[in-house]
């Protein structure tokens, strides 16, 4: 017999924190007035303890052994943006579900439709608004000229409709967008809320992984950035994609934070124009563009993302404080960082910033955390103290520890070799790694070695 129960608990709608009784503060993130009561119903079966009651029959899962399992079957589709295909880790994955988050406006479902226009040429796609109505998803399609009869457009806020429909259907690919409109009748609780998102994902996970068709989730961010609703819905997918940049900026860079099926350190970076997202296919070209010349306080940083080395322009300016605690910010460099390396050049090499206001920014809204980027930031910061500027040919690269050492970095050729395409002459890189360097086919590069930033410094001078 089985009797159904109605039981009250408070939901935190920014992390999915669960408690019994209501807080103002969520114990678990700390948000004010995020948790939300949710009525859920549990059914408990009262089972017979007589002697010749039976236990209910259990099904045994089907089990396989490694080697007789083929690979063969994570068959990927390439998606035509080379861009998309190398952040994925070579295109879209059969059975896969990956979780696509950004800003408002930041061009989440351009890049999506852009995709089928390009994909629907083999497959047939099933887009599902809940935000759009279909009028308004063709309008937008015909602005990107998107036309294909294998797009099929679905606008419903109903998960149970959406199963029924790819039941149906049969498409070999899944849009959904975007998954906090998505609702389960069965719950109580209104779309957008924890539950709702958790449930209505298990159901496009179970359609993924039974039919072995790819499913594409938007997600909306909150106002810290990251994804809308509790954490474990990263865990659920499979690759979960962040389009980040500045709406006023042309630039968009699009990150892997996990891949199931790929690495985690690819970016792609596109632009934004009138008929859509365009590939930038040269991103150090692009970051470096109109970067001014025999100014004080620029240095040009080389990083990796992934398998790609990427220059960047790091910008700092230092001037006398107008209040009594002098100011440190930094944009796109860790704030920490920035303050550690403000730190070892006070203590090791004599330079006094205590009175001085210090900002640090990269050029592009790209992001540097890799401590490649320390050197070039104290070699920035230097130069505009001295106001010396740092020849315009000069690319550095290498981590700076607490005793003032320059310390080795990883993918040193990769660096090397991109700088000099790129017409740098000189690159200031740790000693350890000169040895590492293969100068054929550089000619003309001017290799400089430093232990400490007192040697790195004495090139400024």
């Amino acid at each position: 017999m089985a009797v159904t129960k109605n039981k009250s608990v408070y939901v935190c709608q920014s992390c999915g924190y669960e408690s019994a009784k209501w807080y103002g503060r969520c114990p678990d993130c700390g948000e004010w007035n995020s948790m939300t009561e949710e009525v859920r119903q549990q059914v408990s079966s009262a089972k017979s303890r007589s002697a010749g009651g039976s236990a209910p029959a259990v099904r045994e899962s089907t089990v396989k052994k490694l080697s007789e399992i083929s690979s063969d079957d994570s068959q990927r589709y390439v998606t035509g943006v080379g861009e998309l295909d190398r952040v994925l880790g070579g295109g879209i994955v059969a059975g896969s579900v990956t979780l696509l988050s950004g800003d408002p406006g930041i061009g989440k479902s351009t890049l999506l439709l852009q995709i089928c226009e390009y994909l629907c040429e083999g497959l047939k796609i099933l887009y599902v608004s809940g935000e759009e109505s279909a009028r308004q998803l063709k309008l937008r399609a015909n602005r990107l000229g998107v036309a294909s009869d294998n797009l099929y457009i679905c606008a419903t806020t109903d998960i149970e409709s959406v199963l029924e429909t790819v039941r149906r259907l049969s498409p070999d690919m899944v849009m959904i967008d975007s998954i906090q409109t998505m609702n389960l009748a069965a719950l109580t609780s209104s779309a957008g809320s924890v539950t709702q998102i958790r449930e209505c994902t298990q159901v496009l996970i179970g359609i993924a992984k039974s039919m072995e068709v790819p499913v594409f989730i938007v997600g909306h961010v909150n106002k810290d950035g990251a994804i809308a609703g509790p954490k474990v819905l990263e865990h659920m997918v499979d690759a979960v994609l962040y389009f980040e940049g500045e709406r006023q900026q042309n630039f968009r860079i699009l990150r892997a934070v996990k891949n199931r099926y790929g690495s985690t350190n690819e970016i792609g970076v596109f632009e934004m124009a009138q008929d859509g997202l365009r590939e930038v296919p040269n991103p150090s070209q692009m970051m470096l563009s109109g970067r001014p010349k025999g100014v004080s306080g620029t240095c040009v940083a080389c990083v990796m993302e992934g398998t790609r080395p990427i220059l960047a322009e790091v910008q700092a300016l230092v001037s006398k404080t107008g209040f009594g605690n002098p100011r440190r910010q930094a944009a796109g460099f860790d704030y920490n960082r920035a303050a550690l390396l403000i730190a070892v050049l006070e203590k090791r090499c004599g330079y006094f910033f205590g009175n001085l206001d210090a900002y640090i920014n990269v050029v592009g809204g790209l992001r540097l955390d890799e401590p490649a980027a320390d050197l070039p930031v104290a070699m920035a910061l230097i130069s505009n103290l001295l106001d010396k500027s740092v020849p315009d040919d000069l690319a550095a690269f290498g981590e700076v520890g607490l005793a003032g050492e320059v310390r080795a970095v990883g993918s040193i050729q990769q660096r090397v070799s991109e700088s000099y395409r790129l017409g740098f002459s000189t690159c200031v890189v740790p000693k350890h790694c000169v040895k590492q360097i293969d100068l054929r086919g550089m000619p003309e590069l001017n290799l400089i070695g430093v232990q400490n930033l007192s040697q790195a410094i004495a090139v400024i001078r």
